[in-house]
C-alpha cells in the first residue's frame, strides 16, 4: 500500500508544474509570476541598478551640440538605484496576495552650454504596489493566473536640487520618486515546464488614474516579457528573456519645470519603446536550515529603443535577489 501510495505522489509530481525547482522562478526582474498553495508565503528582496548615458533623438544617437541648439543644459549619465521589498501571502490555493515597496537613489550628471559640469540627485521611497494573483487554469504542467493590482502613490513628486542657474529647483520627472496618481494594473502570467526546463510569457498593462497635485500624468503603460529557463542541477538554472515595454507621453506639465532649461525638464520629451535581452541565473537550496532560500541574478541589454523627442539612452540593467518561501511542502 505504501509503494503504490508513494507512485502516486511521484506520477503526481511528474505531470505537475512546480516551483520547487531552481527554474520554478522566473528571472528576478519578473514580477508577479508565480502563485502559492494555501498557507503558504514569501519574502523578496531585490537590488537593482541601471544606467544611462547620452542622449536619444527618436532611435539616434545625439551629441551635446545637438541639445544646446534647443536647451540650457544637457544631461551626460544618469544612475537609478532600487531597493525593493516584497511579500506575497496565499490565503487559498485560487489567490496569492502581493504588497511590494521601494527605496530608490538617483543621480544625473550634466553640462551647461558654457562647459560647467554639475550633479543633482534626489532619493526616498517610491510608490507601494498591492496586489492579487488570481489562479486561472492548471494541468499538465502548465498553468495561468491573471495579475491585478493598484499602485498608491508614496513617492514624492517634489525633489530639489541646486544648479548653476539656480539652487533649490525642482528636478527634472524621471529624478522623481513616484507618479502622483493611484495606477491600476491588469494582465496575464501563463507558465509551462518539462523535466529539465521551465518557460513563460506574462504581459500587463498600467494606466493612470486622474492627475498627481503638480498637474501632469505620467504615461500609460504596456510591458511583455517571454523567458526561458534550462534547470543545470538541482539547485542552479539558466534563463533568456526578450522583455518590451511602451510608455506613454506625459500629459500636462510641471508649472515648476522651465522646458527651455534642459530636456528632460519638458514634457514632450516623455514617452518611449524598448526591446531588451535578459541573461540570468537562480541558485535554490533545497535542504538544511536555509531550505527554500533563492538567490537571483540576471542583466538586461537594450536591443533597440526609441523615444518621443529627446532622451537618455538606456544602458545596462542589473537586479540582484533573495526569496524565502515559508510553508512549502
Amino acid at each position: 500500500m505504501g509503494s503504490l501510495l508513494l507512485c502516486f505522489v511521484l506520477s503526481a509530481q511528474e505531470t505537475s508544474w512546480s516551483s520547487l525547482r531552481p527554474d520554478g522562478h522566473a528571472p528576478i526582474h519578473v514580477m508577479g509570476d508565480h502563485m502559492h498553495t494555501q498557507g503558504e508565503c514569501m519574502f523578496s528582496y531585490r537590488f537593482m541598478t541601471m544606467n544611462m548615458k547620452g542622449m536619444l533623438s527618436e532611435s539616434s544617437e545625439i551629441q551635446n551640440a545637438t541639445v544646446f541648439e534647443n536647451y540650457m543644459a544637457a544631461p551626460q549619465q544618469m544612475t537609478m538605484n532600487m531597493h525593493m521589498l516584497g511579500f506575497m501571502y496565499a490565503p487559498s490555493d485560487k489567490l496569492t496576495l502581493m504588497v511590494m515597496g521601494n527605496y530608490i537613489s538617483n543621480s544625473m550628471d550634466l553640462q551647461t552650454k558654457m562647459n560647467v559640469d554639475f550633479e543633482t540627485s534626489s532619493k526616498g521611497f517610491g510608490d507601494i504596489s498591492v496586489a492579487g494573483l488570481l489562479h486561472l487554469l492548471s494541468q499538465k504542467r502548465q498553468k495561468i493566473h491573471a495579475n491585478v493590482g493598484i499602485s498608491i502613490p508614496t513617492g514624492s513628486l517634489d525633489q530639489r536640487g541646486d544648479t548653476p542657474m539656480m539652487n533649490n529647483v525642482r528636478l527634472a520627472y524621471p529624478m522623481q520618486l513616484g507618479s502622483g496618481t493611484w495606477d491600476s494594473y491588469f494582465g496575464a502570467t501563463y507558465l509551462g515546464q518539462s523535466d529539465k526546463t521551465s518557460w513563460g510569457f506574462q504581459s500587463l498593462y498600467k494606466f493612470r488614474l486622474g492627475e498627481n497635485s503638480e498637474g501632469y500624468t505620467l504615461g500609460n503603460q504596456w510591458s511583455a516579457v517571454g523567458w526561458y529557463a534550462f534547470k543545470a542541477t538541482k539547485s542552479f538554472s539558466f534563463s533568456g528573456s526578450l522583455d518590451y515595454f511602451k510608455i506613454g507621453s506625459i500629459d500636462g506639465k510641471d508649472a515648476e519645470l522651465n522646458p527651455m532649461m534642459m530636456p528632460l525638464f519638458n514634457a514632450n520629451n516623455s514617452g518611449r519603446n524598448q526591446l531588451n535581452l535578459g541573461l540570468g541565473s537562480n541558485y535554490l537550496i533545497s535542504d538544511g536550515v536555509f531550505k527554500n532560500l533563492r538567490l537571483a541574478l540576471e542583466v538586461t541589454i537594450p536591443l533597440s529603443q526609441s523615444v518621443e523627442g529627446i532622451q537618455m539612452k538606456n544602458g545596462l540593467m542589473s537586479t540582484f535577489g533573495v526569496q524565502y518561501a515559508l510553508g512549502h511542502h
